[in-house]
């Protein structure tokens, strides 16, 4: 029998997410006035106004970001999805390659997680309840992988290792 589950994350704006926003309107109103001020500039404006207001946008929705959870048969995918308009695969592999899949409890100080380099983060925020890490190696480096699974997948994962899996 074959399963798939989904399972959508919203990514928490933190605090430099919102100076980041502020900065960019900042930057960008400077900017307009700086335009409207240069003499040589001042038909063109509204155009060039009207495309800073366009990127500031842009930048700004950008820090608008979900993660896609896919579970197929023991395969996790996980993608990356900003402002709902484009998508990006961030991960892909068999849950048979990890090495260990636990919850995350003591937050990033885990013995088990403290000297691995290469680190995915998809989650809402690392300190959300259900935050759990994935130890494998992950094109030709040890990575560990953070994500937020529900119970049907970690039901799913049980079946194709479970004795990997520390709840």
């Amino acid at each position: 029998m074959d399963s798939f589950i989904e399972k959508i994350v919203v990514k928490k704006k933190t605090f430099k997410d919102y100076l980041i926003s502020i900065g960019i309107v900042l930057a960008g109103t400077l900017l307009t006035l700086i335009v409207g001020l240069i003499e040589f500039l001042a038909p063109f404006w509204f155009i060039i106004a009207a495309a800073i207001v366009y990127f500031m946008y842009q930048f700004i929705t950008s820090s608008n970001i979900e993660y896609e959870y896919i579970v197929t048969n023991g395969d996790l995918d996980i993608d990356k999805i900003i402002n709902r308009r484009r998508r990006k695969r961030i991960f892909s592999a068999n849950c048979k390659d990890f090495e260990i899949l636990a919850k995350l409890k003591g937050g990033l100080n885990d013995r088990r997680i403290q000297n691995i380099n290469s680190k995915i983060m998809a989650v809402s925020s690392i300190n959300s309840e259900n935050v759990f890490f994935a130890i494998l190696n992950y094109k030709g480096e040890r990575t560990v992988v953070f994500f937020e699974p529900d119970e049907k997948m970690l039901n799913s994962f049980k079946l194709f290792i479970p004795r990997k899996i520390e709840a």
